[in-house]
């Protein structure tokens, strides 16, 4: 996803509607402390199959969202001194939740109202990830700005993966890349006219759905890895710096523990591989066609992960706050 990328280089309060889509459903409660006197201004913040969103206790610890899509969803609601606490569960069409009291306090205070799974979780984080646009167009679905993200499970792996394959914005890039090349004559075996433009974007398609596929889902499977960037976001130039360029050949695994990034690289190495099938006869040499154009995008890796955690954040629409 990251080569496609450099190929081309909120509070909201609660509010009552009239009447609540028959899709939606409201959550509201109440934040006290454990002496339970009501924390007046504690912030709120609910996270669910329609993102986030943040609110404000009232005088008497009162908050309420409307309009939140039915199903899974967490609210968390933290004050200056006092622990976070954090109420989770699932919200029926229509239905109209009473969250129980939360009660801060120094000891964390948590609740499960039915308890949502780990793939649950993912879930949101999933359709969180799939609203990630640069500049409002551009996908950047592969980026979890949550340092407290689940891993993925395999079947959502793909499901990331087939985002980005059939997302129309992507299949543009590659035939502007395509014309690029056409008009530098790169590939210069596919020779000039509408003929050779189409083997261009042919071949950069391969180019694409076998990387992606490879790096994205088919290998993390395999080795049990994320294939996601994790943005840090926090650190000196230099610490941020050295951590995106690692990421290029180390990963976490879906243990949670970071390792050698087998999936990345060898889809990588994987996808250059396959390009001995599809180039023109002159620009095919085997070995070294594989660890040159594997070794080159590994490179972008690094330096797409560069771009990420500095500039690709900030033109990114509708990610979570914070560093």
């Amino acid at each position: 996803m990251l080569l496609v990328l450099l190929g081309l280089a909120g509070a909201l309060g609660a509010q009552q509607p009239a009447a609540l889509p028959a899709t939606t459903g409201t959550i509201s409660g109440v934040v006290n402390d454990v002496g339970g006197t009501p924390v007046a201004g504690a912030q709120v913040v609910l996270s669910s199959v329609g993102g986030q969103r943040k609110t404000v206790a009232d005088q008497d610890g009162s908050f309420q969202f409307a309009g939140v899509p039915a199903g899974a969803f967490r609210v968390t609601a933290a004050a200056e001194g006092l622990a976070p606490a954090t109420v989770t569960g699932k919200l029926a069409a229509g239905e109209v939740r009473v969250v129980p009291a939360f009660a801060l306090g120094i000891a964390t205070a948590h609740f499960d109202v039915d308890a949502i799974s780990q793939r649950e979780m993912a879930e949101l984080q999933i359709h969180q990830e799939e609203k990630q646009r640069i500049l409002g167009a551009i996908p950047n679905y592969f980026v979890v700005y949550d340092r407290n993200a689940v891993p993925l499970t395999a079947k959502q792996k793909f499901e990331l993966t087939d985002k980005t394959l059939i997302d129309p914005v992507n299949i543009v890039i590659v035939g502007a890349q395509a014309g690029v090349e056409q008009a530098t004559n790169s590939l210069a075996g596919y020779g000039s006219g509408p003929g050779a433009y189409g083997k261009r974007f042919g071949a950069g398609m391969a180019d694409f759905v076998s990387g992606t596929l490879l790096g994205g889902a088919v290998l993390p499977v395999v080795f049990h890895q994320d294939p996601r960037y994790f943005y840090k976001g926090t650190g000196s130039v230099w610490s941020r710096f050295g951590y995106a360029m690692a990421t290029a050949v180390i990963a976490k695994g879906d243990n949670g523990k970071w390792q050698p990034a087998y999936a990345s690289v060898l889809g990588d190495v994987g996808a250059g591989a396959l390009s001995n099938l599809y180039y023109p006869a002159g620009s095919r040499n085997g070995a070294a066609l594989t660890f040159e154009n594997g070794g080159l995008s590994i490179l972008f890796d690094g330096a797409g992960n560069v771009v990420q955690e500095f500039l690709l954040k900030h033109l990114t629409p509708k990610v979570p706050k914070g560093p």
